[in-house]
Protein backbone atom coordinates (compact mmCIF):
# COMPACT_ATOMS: atom_id res chain seq x y z
CA UNK A 1 0.00 0.00 0.00
CA UNK A 2 1.42 3.45 -1.08
CA UNK A 3 0.55 5.69 2.43
CA UNK A 4 -0.34 9.24 2.24
CA UNK A 5 2.78 11.95 1.95
CA UNK A 6 1.64 13.31 5.61
CA UNK A 7 1.34 9.67 7.28
CA UNK A 8 4.62 9.03 6.40
CA UNK A 9 6.10 12.71 7.13
CA UNK A 10 4.26 12.29 10.95
CA UNK A 11 6.16 8.71 11.26
CA UNK A 12 9.60 10.55 10.59
CA UNK A 13 8.92 13.17 12.57
CA UNK A 14 7.65 11.21 15.81
CA UNK A 15 10.37 8.80 15.34
CA UNK A 16 13.36 10.86 15.24
CA UNK A 17 11.77 13.20 18.31
CA UNK A 18 11.31 16.14 15.97
CA UNK A 19 7.77 16.63 16.75
CA UNK A 20 4.98 15.28 18.99
CA UNK A 21 2.13 17.29 18.12
CA UNK A 22 0.68 17.43 14.92
CA UNK A 23 -1.79 20.21 13.27
CA UNK A 24 -3.77 17.76 10.81
CA UNK A 25 -5.79 19.81 7.97
CA UNK A 26 -7.48 19.82 4.71
CA UNK A 27 -9.10 17.20 3.59
CA UNK A 28 -9.65 16.35 6.81
CA UNK A 29 -13.34 15.02 6.80
CA UNK A 30 -12.83 12.94 3.68
CA UNK A 31 -12.92 9.10 3.62
CA UNK A 32 -9.60 7.49 3.62
CA UNK A 33 -8.51 3.86 2.56
CA UNK A 34 -7.44 1.87 4.89
CA UNK A 35 -4.39 -0.13 4.95
CA UNK A 36 -4.92 -3.69 4.12
CA UNK A 37 -6.37 -6.43 6.14
CA UNK A 38 -8.07 -3.33 8.68
CA UNK A 39 -11.42 -2.06 8.55
CA UNK A 40 -13.52 0.68 10.13
CA UNK A 41 -16.85 -1.96 10.54
CA UNK A 42 -19.20 0.83 8.55
CA UNK A 43 -18.04 1.30 5.17
CA UNK A 44 -20.54 -1.25 3.39
CA UNK A 45 -23.14 -3.84 5.19
CA UNK A 46 -22.29 -7.04 4.10
CA UNK A 47 -24.25 -10.49 4.15
CA UNK A 48 -23.08 -13.34 6.04
CA UNK A 49 -20.67 -15.32 4.61
CA UNK A 50 -19.44 -12.66 2.02
CA UNK A 51 -15.90 -12.26 1.67
CA UNK A 52 -14.40 -9.26 2.89
CA UNK A 53 -12.16 -7.26 0.57
CA UNK A 54 -8.68 -6.35 1.60
CA UNK A 55 -9.05 -2.70 1.77
CA UNK A 56 -11.84 -0.62 3.26
CA UNK A 57 -12.75 3.30 3.70
CA UNK A 58 -12.55 4.77 7.16
CA UNK A 59 -12.02 8.03 8.26
CA UNK A 60 -9.19 9.43 9.66
CA UNK A 61 -9.54 8.68 12.93
CA UNK A 62 -9.73 5.18 11.40
CA UNK A 63 -6.61 5.30 9.81
CA UNK A 64 -5.01 7.15 13.09
CA UNK A 65 -6.48 4.14 15.23
CA UNK A 66 -6.02 1.69 13.16
CA UNK A 67 -2.75 2.49 11.50
CA UNK A 68 -0.78 5.23 12.22
CA UNK A 69 -1.00 4.78 16.23
CA UNK A 70 -1.59 1.03 16.48
CA UNK A 71 1.02 0.38 18.60
CA UNK A 72 -0.05 2.87 21.31
CA UNK A 73 -0.95 1.79 24.20
CA UNK A 74 -3.60 4.44 25.10
CA UNK A 75 -5.32 6.47 22.34
CA UNK A 76 -8.44 8.91 23.51
CA UNK A 77 -10.30 11.29 21.04
CA UNK A 78 -11.38 14.73 22.56
CA UNK A 79 -14.47 16.96 20.81
CA UNK A 80 -16.75 19.45 21.72
CA UNK A 81 -19.90 16.79 21.08
CA UNK A 82 -18.89 14.22 22.80
CA UNK A 83 -16.46 15.14 24.85
CA UNK A 84 -13.10 12.52 26.21
CA UNK A 85 -13.63 8.80 24.56
CA UNK A 86 -11.33 5.73 24.92
CA UNK A 87 -10.37 4.33 21.07
CA UNK A 88 -7.92 2.50 22.09
CA UNK A 89 -6.22 0.74 25.59
CA UNK A 90 -9.37 1.12 27.36
CA UNK A 91 -8.47 -1.44 30.10
CA UNK A 92 -5.16 -0.12 31.00
CA UNK A 93 -7.02 3.68 30.97
CA UNK A 94 -9.57 2.90 33.43
CA UNK A 95 -6.71 1.33 35.80
CA UNK A 96 -6.12 4.76 36.30
CA UNK A 97 -7.04 6.48 39.68
CA UNK A 98 -8.10 9.56 37.72
CA UNK A 99 -10.61 7.31 35.60
CA UNK A 100 -14.16 7.88 36.02
CA UNK A 101 -16.98 6.20 34.31
CA UNK A 102 -18.53 9.09 32.75
CA UNK A 103 -15.54 11.15 31.23
CA UNK A 104 -15.72 14.58 31.14
CA UNK A 105 -17.65 16.80 28.21
CA UNK A 106 -16.96 20.78 28.86
CA UNK A 107 -13.51 21.84 27.34
CA UNK A 108 -12.06 23.22 30.94
CA UNK A 109 -12.65 19.24 32.31
CA UNK A 110 -11.47 17.92 29.10
CA UNK A 111 -8.10 19.47 29.05
CA UNK A 112 -7.80 19.44 32.71
CA UNK A 113 -8.64 15.68 33.02
CA UNK A 114 -6.05 14.95 29.88
CA UNK A 115 -3.13 16.57 31.82
CA UNK A 116 -3.83 15.04 34.75
CA UNK A 117 -3.67 11.78 32.93
CA UNK A 118 -0.21 12.67 30.59
CA UNK A 119 1.32 14.06 33.84
CA UNK A 120 0.45 10.56 35.96
CA UNK A 121 2.41 8.75 33.26
CA UNK A 122 5.15 10.91 33.08
CA UNK A 123 5.38 10.29 36.98
CA UNK A 124 4.80 6.57 36.71
CA UNK A 125 7.47 6.20 34.06
CA UNK A 126 10.59 7.20 36.58
CA UNK A 127 9.52 4.33 39.00
CA UNK A 128 11.02 1.60 39.21
CA UNK A 129 9.45 -1.83 37.52
CA UNK A 130 7.87 -4.33 39.88
CA UNK A 131 7.18 -8.09 39.64
CA UNK A 132 3.43 -7.42 37.64
CA UNK A 133 4.99 -4.29 35.31
CA UNK A 134 4.62 -6.76 32.51
CA UNK A 135 1.05 -7.81 33.41
CA UNK A 136 -1.71 -6.47 31.25
CA UNK A 137 -2.89 -3.27 32.80
CA UNK A 138 0.12 -2.05 34.64
CA UNK A 139 1.40 1.17 34.78
CA UNK A 140 4.71 0.80 36.88
CA UNK A 141 7.87 1.64 35.65
CA UNK A 142 6.32 1.97 31.55
CA UNK A 143 6.93 4.40 29.02
CA UNK A 144 3.83 4.14 27.87
CA UNK A 145 2.83 5.30 24.12
CA UNK A 146 -0.04 7.67 24.15
CA UNK A 147 -1.87 9.85 22.03
CA UNK A 148 -4.75 12.36 21.90
CA UNK A 149 -6.65 13.09 19.07
CA UNK A 150 -8.66 16.47 18.98
CA UNK A 151 -11.30 16.34 16.68
CA UNK A 152 -12.94 19.67 14.90
CA UNK A 153 -10.16 21.20 17.31
CA UNK A 154 -11.17 24.59 15.77
CA UNK A 155 -14.54 24.57 17.44
CA UNK A 156 -12.50 23.98 21.23
CA UNK A 157 -9.61 26.10 20.51
CA UNK A 158 -11.50 28.94 17.78
CA UNK A 159 -9.32 31.88 16.78
CA UNK A 160 -11.81 34.23 17.55
CA UNK A 161 -11.42 35.36 21.21
CA UNK A 162 -14.28 36.24 23.06
CA UNK A 163 -16.84 33.64 21.95
CA UNK A 164 -16.72 30.95 24.98
CA UNK A 165 -17.55 31.44 28.46
CA UNK A 166 -14.23 29.55 29.76
CA UNK A 167 -10.37 30.63 29.78
CA UNK A 168 -9.61 29.89 25.95
CA UNK A 169 -6.30 30.94 26.29
CA UNK A 170 -5.01 28.89 29.16
CA UNK A 171 -6.34 25.83 27.99
CA UNK A 172 -4.71 26.37 24.50
CA UNK A 173 -1.86 27.10 26.73
CA UNK A 174 -2.12 23.94 28.25
CA UNK A 175 -1.86 21.99 24.74
CA UNK A 176 0.71 23.76 23.22
CA UNK A 177 3.26 23.05 26.94
CA UNK A 178 3.06 19.31 26.17
CA UNK A 179 4.94 19.90 22.90
CA UNK A 180 7.13 21.61 24.79
CA UNK A 181 8.08 21.12 28.56
CA UNK A 182 10.86 18.26 28.02
CA UNK A 183 9.25 15.58 30.29
CA UNK A 184 6.21 15.50 27.71
CA UNK A 185 8.69 15.14 24.75
CA UNK A 186 10.70 12.16 26.92
CA UNK A 187 7.22 10.56 27.20
CA UNK A 188 6.02 8.41 24.15
CA UNK A 189 3.46 11.05 23.52
CA UNK A 190 1.52 11.97 19.88
CA UNK A 191 -1.01 14.94 20.48
CA UNK A 192 -3.23 15.52 17.10
CA UNK A 193 -4.90 18.78 16.24
CA UNK A 194 -7.83 18.03 13.58
CA UNK A 195 -8.98 21.17 11.59
CA UNK A 196 -9.97 22.07 8.41
CA UNK A 197 -8.61 25.00 8.09
CA UNK A 198 -5.46 26.40 10.44
CA UNK A 199 -6.64 29.83 10.21
CA UNK A 200 -9.86 28.67 12.19
CA UNK A 201 -7.18 27.62 14.89
CA UNK A 202 -6.12 29.49 18.30
CA UNK A 203 -3.05 30.96 17.29
CA UNK A 204 -0.95 29.76 20.32
CA UNK A 205 -1.87 26.58 18.41
CA UNK A 206 -1.78 27.46 15.09
CA UNK A 207 1.53 29.35 15.20
CA UNK A 208 3.53 26.78 17.63
CA UNK A 209 6.82 26.37 16.20
CA UNK A 210 7.18 23.09 17.76
CA UNK A 211 3.79 21.73 16.06
CA UNK A 212 4.24 20.30 12.47
CA UNK A 213 1.81 21.57 10.30
CA UNK A 214 0.91 18.61 7.66
CA UNK A 215 -2.13 19.25 5.29
CA UNK A 216 -4.34 15.94 3.99
CA UNK A 217 -4.25 16.60 0.48
CA UNK A 218 -7.55 15.59 -1.34
CA UNK A 219 -6.60 11.96 -3.78
CA UNK A 220 -4.76 12.23 -6.75
CA UNK A 221 -5.44 10.23 -9.45
CA UNK A 222 -3.72 7.25 -8.20
CA UNK A 223 -4.96 7.21 -4.51
CA UNK A 224 -8.65 7.52 -6.62
CA UNK A 225 -7.73 4.39 -8.69
CA UNK A 226 -6.51 2.37 -5.64
CA UNK A 227 -10.19 3.51 -3.86
CA UNK A 228 -11.89 2.41 -7.09
CA UNK A 229 -10.03 -0.98 -6.78
CA UNK A 230 -11.01 -1.29 -3.53
CA UNK A 231 -14.82 -0.35 -3.86
CA UNK A 232 -15.35 -2.55 -7.05
CA UNK A 233 -16.24 -6.21 -5.40
CA UNK A 234 -18.20 -4.10 -3.18
CA UNK A 235 -20.25 -2.14 -6.46
CA UNK A 236 -20.00 -4.28 -9.12
CA UNK A 237 -23.33 -2.77 -10.69
CA UNK A 238 -22.18 0.98 -10.59
CA UNK A 239 -18.57 -0.39 -12.15
CA UNK A 240 -19.49 -2.81 -14.51
CA UNK A 241 -19.60 -0.14 -17.89
CA UNK A 242 -16.06 1.37 -16.65
CA UNK A 243 -14.19 -1.53 -14.81
CA UNK A 244 -11.72 -2.62 -16.75
CA UNK A 245 -9.79 1.11 -17.41
CA UNK A 246 -10.63 1.97 -13.53
CA UNK A 247 -7.33 4.69 -13.96
CA UNK A 248 -8.79 6.91 -16.38
CA UNK A 249 -11.69 6.94 -14.56
CA UNK A 250 -10.20 7.97 -11.56
CA UNK A 251 -8.09 10.14 -13.16
CA UNK A 252 -11.42 11.62 -15.27
CA UNK A 253 -12.67 12.10 -11.50
CA UNK A 254 -9.45 13.73 -9.60
CA UNK A 255 -10.26 16.41 -7.31
CA UNK A 256 -13.81 14.48 -5.93
CA UNK A 257 -13.39 13.13 -2.37
CA UNK A 258 -13.72 9.86 -1.64
CA UNK A 259 -17.26 10.60 0.30
CA UNK A 260 -18.58 11.99 -2.53
CA UNK A 261 -17.09 8.85 -4.80
CA UNK A 262 -18.46 6.19 -2.33
CA UNK A 263 -22.04 7.88 -1.94
CA UNK A 264 -22.28 8.03 -5.72
CA UNK A 265 -21.54 4.44 -6.34
CA UNK A 266 -23.48 3.33 -3.83
CA UNK A 267 -26.84 5.53 -5.13
CA UNK A 268 -26.23 4.32 -8.86
CA UNK A 269 -25.71 0.31 -7.36
CA UNK A 270 -29.06 0.81 -5.29
CA UNK A 271 -30.49 2.19 -8.65
CA UNK A 272 -28.68 -0.01 -10.99
CA UNK A 273 -27.55 2.45 -12.92
CA UNK A 274 -23.89 1.68 -14.30
CA UNK A 275 -21.32 4.82 -14.81
CA UNK A 276 -20.40 5.49 -18.18
CA UNK A 277 -17.49 7.12 -19.73
CA UNK A 278 -19.63 10.30 -21.18
CA UNK A 279 -21.28 11.09 -17.69
CA UNK A 280 -17.99 11.32 -15.78
CA UNK A 281 -16.97 15.20 -16.58
CA UNK A 282 -20.66 16.09 -15.46
CA UNK A 283 -20.13 14.13 -12.40
CA UNK A 284 -16.95 15.56 -11.55
CA UNK A 285 -18.32 18.83 -12.12
CA UNK A 286 -21.11 17.98 -9.50
CA UNK A 287 -18.99 16.30 -7.06
CA UNK A 288 -16.36 19.25 -6.50
CA UNK A 289 -19.05 21.73 -6.50
CA UNK A 290 -20.63 20.04 -4.00
CA UNK A 291 -17.68 19.25 -1.82
CA UNK A 292 -16.28 23.04 -2.76
CA UNK A 293 -19.73 23.92 -0.63
CA UNK A 294 -20.13 27.20 -3.46
CA UNK A 295 -17.03 28.98 -3.18
CA UNK A 296 -16.00 27.70 -6.67
CA UNK A 297 -18.23 26.68 -9.86
CA UNK A 298 -17.12 25.21 -13.31
CA UNK A 299 -17.69 27.00 -16.52
CA UNK A 300 -18.45 25.14 -18.96
CA UNK A 301 -16.37 25.87 -22.55
CA UNK A 302 -18.50 24.98 -25.88
CA UNK A 303 -16.57 27.14 -28.09
CA UNK A 304 -13.04 27.58 -29.27
CA UNK A 305 -10.83 30.54 -29.85
CA UNK A 306 -12.30 30.34 -33.73
CA UNK A 307 -15.30 32.11 -32.04
CA UNK A 308 -13.77 34.89 -31.19
CA UNK A 309 -13.84 37.70 -33.60
CA UNK A 310 -10.82 39.49 -34.80
CA UNK A 311 -8.07 39.85 -32.12
CA UNK A 312 -6.11 37.90 -34.61
CA UNK A 313 -2.81 38.37 -32.48
CA UNK A 314 -4.13 37.47 -29.24
CA UNK A 315 -5.38 34.44 -30.63
CA UNK A 316 -2.20 33.57 -32.20
CA UNK A 317 -0.19 33.96 -29.00
CA UNK A 318 -2.82 32.12 -26.64
CA UNK A 319 -2.75 29.01 -29.42
CA UNK A 320 1.05 29.11 -29.48
CA UNK A 321 0.80 28.76 -25.11
CA UNK A 322 -1.73 25.79 -25.67
CA UNK A 323 0.56 24.27 -27.83
CA UNK A 324 3.61 24.35 -25.55
CA UNK A 325 0.63 23.16 -22.72
CA UNK A 326 -0.21 20.08 -24.76
CA UNK A 327 3.77 19.10 -25.45
CA UNK A 328 4.65 19.42 -21.50
CA UNK A 329 7.41 22.16 -22.56
CA UNK A 330 6.70 24.72 -19.77
CA UNK A 331 9.51 26.89 -19.66
CA UNK A 332 8.01 29.37 -21.48
CA UNK A 333 4.23 28.57 -20.46
CA UNK A 334 2.77 31.76 -18.72
CA UNK A 335 1.71 31.17 -14.90
CA UNK A 336 -1.17 33.50 -15.67
CA UNK A 337 -2.60 35.98 -17.61
CA UNK A 338 -4.53 39.42 -17.16
CA UNK A 339 -7.54 40.40 -19.31
CA UNK A 340 -8.58 43.71 -19.31
CA UNK A 341 -10.67 46.28 -21.30
CA UNK A 342 -13.62 48.55 -21.03
CA UNK A 343 -17.03 46.49 -19.22
CA UNK A 344 -18.44 44.20 -22.02
CA UNK A 345 -15.68 43.60 -24.05
CA UNK A 346 -16.12 40.18 -23.67
CA UNK A 347 -13.28 38.91 -21.14
CA UNK A 348 -15.44 35.88 -19.44
CA UNK A 349 -15.83 34.98 -23.76
CA UNK A 350 -12.10 34.98 -23.87
CA UNK A 351 -11.61 33.09 -21.06
CA UNK A 352 -14.49 30.56 -22.24
CA UNK A 353 -12.89 30.27 -25.54
CA UNK A 354 -9.30 29.68 -24.29
CA UNK A 355 -10.30 26.89 -22.12
CA UNK A 356 -12.63 25.01 -25.02
CA UNK A 357 -9.25 25.14 -27.08
CA UNK A 358 -7.05 24.32 -24.32
CA UNK A 359 -9.07 21.25 -23.46
CA UNK A 360 -9.22 21.82 -19.71
CA UNK A 361 -11.64 22.39 -17.09
CA UNK A 362 -12.08 26.59 -16.13
CA UNK A 363 -13.05 26.69 -12.18
CA UNK A 364 -14.31 30.07 -11.34
CA UNK A 365 -13.94 31.81 -7.92
CA UNK A 366 -16.90 33.00 -6.40
CA UNK A 367 -17.47 34.92 -3.53
CA UNK A 368 -15.06 33.36 -0.76
CA UNK A 369 -15.17 36.38 1.50
CA UNK A 370 -16.98 35.48 4.89
CA UNK A 371 -17.70 38.11 7.81
CA UNK A 372 -16.33 35.32 10.08
CA UNK A 373 -12.94 36.04 11.30
CA UNK A 374 -10.96 33.71 9.92
CA UNK A 375 -13.47 32.36 7.41
CA UNK A 376 -11.73 33.95 4.32
CA UNK A 377 -8.97 32.43 5.25
CA UNK A 378 -10.25 29.07 5.52
CA UNK A 379 -12.23 29.41 2.53
CA UNK A 380 -9.25 30.23 0.37
CA UNK A 381 -7.23 27.05 2.03
CA UNK A 382 -9.74 24.68 0.80
CA UNK A 383 -10.13 26.26 -2.61
CA UNK A 384 -5.94 26.06 -3.03
CA UNK A 385 -6.59 22.26 -1.61
CA UNK A 386 -8.98 21.74 -4.65
CA UNK A 387 -6.90 22.83 -7.34
CA UNK A 388 -3.81 21.22 -6.21
CA UNK A 389 -6.06 18.17 -6.95
CA UNK A 390 -8.04 18.48 -9.96
CA UNK A 391 -4.94 18.49 -12.50
CA UNK A 392 -4.62 20.79 -15.22
CA UNK A 393 -7.23 23.17 -15.00
CA UNK A 394 -7.49 27.25 -15.90
CA UNK A 395 -9.02 29.18 -12.48
CA UNK A 396 -10.21 32.61 -13.26
CA UNK A 397 -10.65 35.36 -11.03
CA UNK A 398 -13.44 37.79 -12.79
CA UNK A 399 -13.21 41.35 -11.21
CA UNK A 400 -9.99 40.64 -10.06
CA UNK A 401 -9.27 44.27 -8.78
CA UNK A 402 -11.80 43.58 -5.66
CA UNK A 403 -11.29 40.06 -5.43
CA UNK A 404 -7.17 39.81 -4.60
CA UNK A 405 -6.90 42.43 -1.69
CA UNK A 406 -4.70 44.91 -0.74
CA UNK A 407 -1.23 45.04 0.07
CA UNK A 408 -2.34 47.12 3.01
CA UNK A 409 -5.59 46.37 3.54
CA UNK A 410 -6.89 48.40 6.25
CA UNK A 411 -8.20 48.59 9.66
CA UNK A 412 -11.73 48.59 8.40
CA UNK A 413 -11.92 44.60 7.18
CA UNK A 414 -10.38 44.18 10.01
CA UNK A 415 -6.80 42.99 8.14
CA UNK A 416 -8.52 40.58 5.49
CA UNK A 417 -7.75 42.24 2.62
CA UNK A 418 -3.72 41.73 3.69
CA UNK A 419 -3.81 38.89 4.28
CA UNK A 420 -6.32 37.33 0.97
CA UNK A 421 -3.38 39.20 -0.99
CA UNK A 422 -0.36 37.27 0.80
CA UNK A 423 -2.30 34.24 0.26
CA UNK A 424 -3.13 35.18 -3.37
CA UNK A 425 0.24 36.37 -3.90
CA UNK A 426 1.76 33.14 -2.60
CA UNK A 427 -0.04 30.40 -4.41
CA UNK A 428 0.32 32.34 -7.90
CA UNK A 429 4.18 32.66 -7.75
CA UNK A 430 4.21 28.70 -6.67
CA UNK A 431 6.37 27.19 -9.48
CA UNK A 432 5.09 24.25 -8.73
CA UNK A 433 1.64 25.25 -10.45
CA UNK A 434 3.30 26.12 -13.70
CA UNK A 435 1.50 23.88 -16.38
CA UNK A 436 -0.91 22.53 -14.03
CA UNK A 437 -2.80 25.70 -13.17
CA UNK A 438 -3.25 28.56 -15.32
CA UNK A 439 -4.43 32.21 -13.55
CA UNK A 440 -6.55 34.32 -15.48
CA UNK A 441 -7.41 37.81 -14.16
CA UNK A 442 -10.00 40.35 -15.58
CA UNK A 443 -10.75 43.49 -14.47
CA UNK A 444 -12.10 46.62 -16.39
CA UNK A 445 -9.99 48.43 -13.39
CA UNK A 446 -6.23 46.65 -14.11
CA UNK A 447 -4.94 49.77 -12.50
CA UNK A 448 -5.93 48.82 -8.73
CA UNK A 449 -4.58 45.56 -8.59
CA UNK A 450 -1.64 45.39 -6.93
CA UNK A 451 1.59 45.68 -8.82
CA UNK A 452 3.11 42.84 -7.40
CA UNK A 453 -0.06 40.36 -8.13
CA UNK A 454 0.45 41.37 -11.74
CA UNK A 455 4.20 41.09 -12.02
CA UNK A 456 6.18 38.40 -13.97
CA UNK A 457 5.88 35.07 -12.78
CA UNK A 458 2.37 35.18 -11.41
CA UNK A 459 1.13 37.00 -14.66
CA UNK A 460 3.29 37.03 -17.13
CA UNK A 461 0.62 38.37 -20.14
CA UNK A 462 -1.62 41.12 -19.89
CA UNK A 463 -3.85 41.24 -22.72
CA UNK A 464 -6.26 44.52 -23.91
CA UNK A 465 -9.68 43.71 -24.65
CA UNK A 466 -11.17 46.73 -26.69
CA UNK A 467 -14.34 47.45 -28.44
CA UNK A 468 -15.09 47.46 -32.21
CA UNK A 469 -12.78 50.10 -33.84
CA UNK A 470 -14.41 50.66 -37.03
CA UNK A 471 -17.81 50.13 -39.20
CA UNK A 472 -16.81 46.77 -40.97
CA UNK A 473 -15.58 45.38 -37.53
CA UNK A 474 -18.60 46.88 -35.65
CA UNK A 475 -20.67 45.57 -38.19
CA UNK A 476 -19.02 42.01 -38.38
CA UNK A 477 -19.88 41.84 -34.42
CA UNK A 478 -23.30 42.92 -34.21
CA UNK A 479 -24.00 39.83 -37.35
CA UNK A 480 -21.81 37.27 -35.85
CA UNK A 481 -23.89 37.71 -32.49
CA UNK A 482 -27.04 38.03 -34.42
CA UNK A 483 -26.57 34.08 -35.57
CA UNK A 484 -27.20 33.56 -31.94
CA UNK A 485 -30.75 34.65 -32.37
CA UNK A 486 -31.11 33.24 -36.07
CA UNK A 487 -30.90 36.86 -37.52
CA UNK A 488 -29.70 36.19 -41.19
CA UNK A 489 -27.71 39.45 -41.87
CA UNK A 490 -25.94 39.82 -45.33
CA UNK A 491 -22.55 39.47 -45.05
CA UNK A 492 -21.74 42.77 -46.96
CA UNK A 493 -21.95 46.02 -44.42
CA UNK A 494 -25.46 47.49 -46.10
CA UNK A 495 -24.79 51.20 -47.57
CA UNK A 496 -27.83 52.22 -45.20
CA UNK A 497 -26.61 50.72 -42.03
CA UNK A 498 -22.83 51.95 -42.60
CA UNK A 499 -23.57 56.02 -41.81
CA UNK A 500 -25.71 55.23 -38.65
CA UNK A 501 -23.22 52.49 -36.56
CA UNK A 502 -21.89 53.97 -33.68
CA UNK A 503 -18.43 53.56 -32.22
CA UNK A 504 -17.09 51.62 -30.02
CA UNK A 505 -19.42 49.12 -29.73
CA UNK A 506 -18.29 45.98 -27.42
CA UNK A 507 -19.41 42.85 -27.20
CA UNK A 508 -22.06 42.87 -24.60
CA UNK A 509 -23.28 46.06 -26.22
CA UNK A 510 -23.71 44.03 -29.49
CA UNK A 511 -25.52 41.10 -28.46
CA UNK A 512 -28.05 43.89 -26.42
CA UNK A 513 -28.55 45.19 -29.97
CA UNK A 514 -29.13 41.78 -31.86
CA UNK A 515 -31.63 40.79 -28.96
CA UNK A 516 -33.88 43.87 -29.58
CA UNK A 517 -33.42 43.38 -33.73
CA UNK A 518 -34.75 40.13 -32.69
CA UNK A 519 -37.60 41.49 -30.84
CA UNK A 520 -38.53 43.92 -33.85
CA UNK A 521 -38.41 41.27 -36.06
CA UNK A 522 -40.93 38.94 -34.09
CA UNK A 523 -43.12 41.85 -33.18
CA UNK A 524 -43.36 43.58 -36.30
CA UNK A 525 -42.31 41.34 -38.71
CA UNK A 526 -39.50 43.50 -41.01
CA UNK A 527 -36.54 42.56 -42.45
CA UNK A 528 -34.06 42.38 -40.43
CA UNK A 529 -31.85 45.26 -42.28
CA UNK A 530 -34.79 47.60 -41.63
CA UNK A 531 -35.32 46.68 -37.87
CA UNK A 532 -30.96 46.79 -37.58
CA UNK A 533 -31.72 50.90 -38.74
CA UNK A 534 -34.44 51.42 -36.83
CA UNK A 535 -32.55 49.87 -33.29
CA UNK A 536 -29.44 52.08 -34.65
CA UNK A 537 -31.57 55.39 -35.01
CA UNK A 538 -31.61 56.19 -30.96
CA UNK A 539 -29.05 53.71 -30.12
CA UNK A 540 -26.86 55.19 -26.94
CA UNK A 541 -23.64 54.00 -26.00
CA UNK A 542 -24.17 51.78 -22.43
CA UNK A 543 -20.95 53.26 -21.28
CA UNK A 544 -20.18 57.01 -21.22
CA UNK A 545 -18.04 58.15 -23.61
CA UNK A 546 -15.51 59.44 -20.84
CA UNK A 547 -15.80 55.97 -19.15
CA UNK A 548 -14.73 54.23 -22.13
CA UNK A 549 -11.87 56.54 -23.18
CA UNK A 550 -10.51 55.76 -19.63
CA UNK A 551 -11.06 52.45 -19.46
CA UNK A 552 -9.08 51.80 -22.79
CA UNK A 553 -6.48 53.91 -21.96
CA UNK A 554 -6.11 51.90 -19.11
CA UNK A 555 -6.08 48.66 -21.22
CA UNK A 556 -3.15 50.19 -23.40
CA UNK A 557 -1.02 50.66 -20.78
CA UNK A 558 -1.33 47.45 -19.21
CA UNK A 559 -0.79 45.67 -22.46
CA UNK A 560 2.07 43.28 -21.87
CA UNK A 561 2.71 43.89 -26.03
CA UNK A 562 2.09 46.53 -28.20
CA UNK A 563 1.25 44.27 -31.09
CA UNK A 564 -1.76 43.03 -28.98
CA UNK A 565 -3.19 46.87 -29.52
CA UNK A 566 -4.60 47.95 -32.48
CA UNK A 567 -3.12 50.87 -34.33
CA UNK A 568 -6.31 53.27 -33.49
CA UNK A 569 -6.03 52.79 -29.96
CA UNK A 570 -2.63 53.53 -29.62
CA UNK A 571 -3.27 56.94 -28.70
CA UNK A 572 -4.74 56.23 -25.72
CA UNK A 573 -1.27 55.54 -23.81
CA UNK A 574 -0.35 57.40 -21.33
CA UNK A 575 2.65 59.08 -22.02
CA UNK A 576 5.95 57.75 -20.26
CA UNK A 577 4.14 54.77 -18.66
CA UNK A 578 6.55 51.79 -18.34
CA UNK A 579 5.47 48.60 -19.74
CA UNK A 580 4.94 46.70 -16.60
Amino acid sequence: MTLPPWSEEIRTLYLSGAANQFILHGNTSDRLLLPEGESAGDSHPQAPGDRAPSRRLGNLPDFLVKHQLAKFDVVLACDLGAGVRVLAGDKLFQRWPGATEALPKTPAEMIVLLDRFLRFCVNLRVLRPDPGSKSEGSFAGRNLHVAIIFLNAQLLFPAARGLTGYDLNALASVVRSWSLETHFLEQNLAVFLVSEQINDLHPLLAMNPRAARLEVKLPGPAEMSEAFRALAPLYPKALEKVGNDLPLTAERLAGATLSALESLLKRREFLGEPLIESDLSALKRQLVEQDAQGLIEFLEPDRTLEDVQGQASVKEWMRQDIALWRQGDLAAMPMGYLFCGPVGTGKTYLVECLAGEAGVPVVKLKNFRDRWVGSTEGNLEKIFSLLQALGRCIVFIDEADQALGRRDGGAGDSGVGGRVYSMMAKEMSNTRNRGRVLWILASSRPDLIEIDLKRPGRVDVKIPLFPASGPEETYSLIRALGKKQNLELPKALPDVIRGVLPEWVTPGSAESLAIKVYRLVKTRGVDPVEALRDCLDEYQNPVPQNVMEHQIGLAVDEASDLAFVPEVFRQFRTPGIPRQ
